[in-house]
């Protein structure tokens, strides 16, 4: 049975890259995967990057708000910042030991992303 977003009236965000390197699909396949569990809800990135106000509103109005990023580029990241959001979870796969290029695209890899999203998801005010 898939968890719930243990939320009353907003959703959880997660915000990924979705990268054409290895790292990115990763992160890409860990916010999939967290969907899925229902702890939060994968949401278009695209979307905020390209300043949609339905989208900027929509995420203004989430509980809680995770960017997932493959490597230091930060683009997730980024595109939230300049779209005026702070305070949000983080993660960043290249900071959990792989490494852009030659980090095979496993599901022990994905899990590790997963496994520190639930972490913080979990946590404070979950």
């Amino acid at each position: 049975m898939a968890e719930s977003c243990a939320c009353d009236t907003a959703p959880r965000l997660i915000f990924s890259c979705c990268g054409s390197a290895d790292v990115g699909e990763i992160a890409d396949l860990a916010a999939r995967k967290l969907h899925k569990e229902g702890l939060a809800k994968m949401y278009c990135l695209t979307g905020i990057g390209a300043g949609l106000s339905s989208f900027i509103e929509s995420t203004k109005a989430a509980s809680r708000v995770l960017a997932i990023d493959g490597c230091p580029i930060d683009c997730a990241k980024k595109l939230l910042e300049k779209n005026g959001f702070a305070g949000f979870d983080y993660v960043r796969v290249t900071d959990l030991g792989m490494e852009k290029g030659k980090s095979p695209v496993t599901t022990q890899s994905v899990e590790t992303v997963v496994n520190t999203c639930r972490t913080l998801l979990k946590g404070a005010g979950a």
